[in-house]
C-alpha cells in the first residue's frame, strides 16, 4: 500500500485556464499540506516531523523544495528547526516562548529576571455568549463559552488583569481548579490538555481608566491610566479561539513589539 501523498495532475490548455485562475508556487502546496498534517495533529507539539528527505519522498517533490515551506512555516513561529536534531512542531511549553504573545516587559531586565509570574484566578464560569462575543469568535449568540478572570503579578505587585473567553465546546472540563494547578503557561494547557494551539493572535490596544472592581483588583489609585489590549487568538485555518482584554498597569513596564 502507498501512502505517498502526490499533488494532483496539472490539466492542460484551456483546462488550465479555467482550473487553476490563480498560481501557487509549489512550497506553497507543499506548506498547505504539511499545515494540514499540523491541524489534524498527525504530529503534536513538542514532536518531531519527517525528515525533509521523507518529506520529499512522500510528497514527490524536490528537497529544496520541501526546505523552502518548512522555512516558512518556521519563520511563522509554526515550526521549529534544531540544529543537528531536526524539526519540531512548535510548542509554548518551551521557555523561550512561553510569552509570545505578551509584549509587556519590565523597563529593566526582562518577564525571565523577575521570575514566573503569580496568577491568581478571580473567577471561572459558564455561560451564553453575547453577540459581540460570538462574532468574535465565530459562534453563534448564545452559544456556550467559558469566561475566565484573572490577575498576573510580577515581583508580588498585580500588573495585568484579563478577561478571556473561550468556546466551549473545544474546553469542556476547563475549570478555575485545572487553571490554578497548572504551573506553566496557559497556552501550553490548551495545547496538552485540549489540543488546542494558538498559532498567531491580533490585538487592538487603547489607553483606559479603570473601573471600580479593576481598581480594586490591580490595587491602583482612581485616575490610574491603564493600557487596555484586547487579543483575539487563531489556532489552525484562522479559526478563532479565544478573546483577551488586559489591562496592563505600566508604572514600571512598557509594551515592547519588534517590528520588521
Amino acid at each position: 500500500m502507498n501512502n505517498s501523498t502526490s499533488l494532483p495532475d496539472t490539466p492542460s490548455g484551456a483546462e488550465t485556464q479555467a482550473a487553476t485562475p490563480a498560481f501557487s508556487p509549489l512550497y506553497q502546496q507543499i506548506k498547505g499540506l504539511i499545515l494540514q498534517s499540523l491541524q489534524s495533529g498527525e504530529w503534536k507539539p513538542g514532536e518531531s516531523i519527517p525528515s525533509e528527505i521523507e518529506l520529499a519522498s512522500r510528497y514527490r517533490v524536490s528537497q529544496g523544495t520541501v526546505r523552502k515551506a518548512i522555512d516558512e512555516l518556521a519563520s511563522d513561529n509554526l515550526l521549529v528547526r534544531r540544529q543537528g536534531k531536526g524539526t519540531f512542531v512548535a510548542t509554548h511549553a518551551e521557555q523561550h516562548v512561553q510569552y509570545r504573545f505578551l509584549k509587556l516587559v519590565p523597563d529593566t531586565g526582562n518577564l525571565d529576571s523577575e521570575g514566573p509570574a503569580q496568577r491568581e484566578i478571580v473567577d471561572c464560569k459558564r455561560l451564553r455568549a453575547t453577540a459581540d462575543i460570538a462574532r468574535t469568535l465565530a459562534l453563534r449568540s448564545g452559544d456556550p463559552v467559558l469566561q475566565v478572570r484573572r490577575v498576573l503579578s510580577f515581583a508580588g505587585e498585580p500588573t495585568i488583569l484579563e478577561d478571556l473567553w473561550l468556546p466551549g465546546n473545544p474546553f469542556k472540563g476547563l475549570t478555575a481548579e485545572r487553571l490554578s494547578d497548572y504551573h506553566g503557561p496557559m497556552y501550553a494547557l490548551f495545547e496538552t490538555e485540549f489540543g488546542v494551539r494558538m498559532v498567531r493572535a491580533e490585538e487592538k490596544i487603547r489607553a483606559v481608566l479603570p473601573d471600580a472592581s479593576q481598581q480594586a483588583l490591580l490595587r491602583v489609585a482612581i485616575g490610574t491610566p491603564l493600557l487596555s489590549v484586547e487579543r483575539v487568538a487563531y489556532t489552525y485555518n484562522d479559526t478563532p479561539m479565544e478573546l483577551r482584554r488586559g489591562l496592563y498597569l505600566t508604572h514600571k513596564h512598557h509594551y515592547h513589539n519588534a517590528l520588521s
